[in-house]
């Protein structure tokens, strides 16, 4: 039986978190084996906000090392930088041309990070959520990974596929999300209201997957919890204690009634505590292998043009379908 295809990926900005692993790669990880998996690292998506372009670089290359450091085997998975493929920005013109205004007029995403970004709120910014359509359309992706705060993108990406479908015959695979139902979403240390986010400025609100043993301790201690004193799951009225056993639960993959009975009558000190040594032993060998991955860019070059030329074979032969479709001539 042919595997399904998914594609996700990761902005090059901003030092990858804890949430970025759990709320993704570990799961890419889990799905190798199964599925057909496109991981691109989404350099075009980062230019929306200004980059110094050599820090970009280095960014870009820095999750490529984490992907392969947490498990992703570049023979198992197509892994490629988004620039490299030249289907993305082909299909992301045409996409355009099928996308209404007020569609993306009703982004939150848009609102949310003009709000942040005010001294640059570009056209690129406004029109994100087509060319993530495009990222996945152009691989006929059956399912995407994605967090609730994404969701409202894959639903703009199904209804553009949907409404060139009924114009010009079946072409696109309409994508279905694949939402992890636990720790889809790690919220920060310091606000649990809020998504850890790699571009805070408040440090000890997210643990970076560089960060020292120490490092983590010390965010761990300073985590928000509340006065009850009792480690018990409760996202709304105990959301600080709930995201801490979310993330206990997934690195030891225990359930959250699990994660309960392990720490009934003990206090937040040693839950905090214990949490943070879990933290250590996972990022460590992680840590480790991103670092000796670093200092050989020869190897993770391989990895980028070997991926890049893959996803350039499944990409082209989707989109020369879309541009004959609407009338182009196409390049053999």
């Amino acid at each position: 039986m042919e595997k399904k295809t998914i594609l996700s990926g990761i902005q090059a900005t901003g030092n990858l978190t804890l949430g970025n692993y759990l709320g993704a790669i570990q799961n890419w990880v889990k799905m190798q084996e199964e599925y057909d998996c496109y991981y691109m690292i989404a350099d075009l998506h980062s230019l929306t906000v200004r980059n110094d372009p050599e820090v970009l670089r280095k960014r870009a290359l820095q999750v490529l090392a984490i992907y392969i450091a947490a498990g992703l085997d570049p023979e198992k998975n197509t892994i490629f930088l988004q620039s490299h493929v030249e289907a993305h920005t082909k299909l992301n013109w045409i996409l355009n041309c099928y996308t209404y205004m007020g569609e993306l007029n009703r982004m939150t995403q848009f609102k949310d990070k003009s709000a942040k970004h005010a001294d640059n709120i570009n056209s690129g910014l406004f029109t994100y959520p087509v060319l993530m359509a495009a990222d996945i359309l152009a691989y006929n992706a059956d399912l995407v990974p994605v967090g609730e705060d994404q969701k409202q993108h894959l639903e703009i990406t199904r209804d553009i596929a949907q409404r060139f479908n009924s114009i010009y015959g079946q072409t696109f695979v309409i994508p279905e999300p694949f939402i992890r139902k636990q720790g889809a979403r790690i919220m920060g240390l310091q606000d649990p209201t809020a998504k850890m986010s790699k571009s805070t400025t408040n440090l000890n609100d997210v643990i970076f997957l560089s960060d020292t043993p120490d490092e983590i301790c010390q965010k761990l201690k300073k985590a928000v919890t509340d006065s009850e004193n009792c480690v018990k799951y409760d996202k709304e009225n105990k959301p600080g204690v709930s995201n801490l056993m979310t993330i206990y639960g997934l690195l030891e993959e225990k359930s959250m009634e699990d994660v309960e009975k392990e720490f009934e009558g003990k206090g937040y000190g040693e839950f905090k505590k214990t949490t943070a040594e879990v933290i250590v032993k996972k990022l460590q060998p992680l840590n480790e292998k991103y670092q000796e991955l670093l200092q050989n860019p020869e190897q993770l070059r391989k990895i980028y043009e070997k991926g890049a030329e893959k996803a350039r074979q499944r990409a082209k032969k989707n989109v020369d379908e879309v541009y004959r479709k609407v009338g182009l001539i196409v390049n053999e």
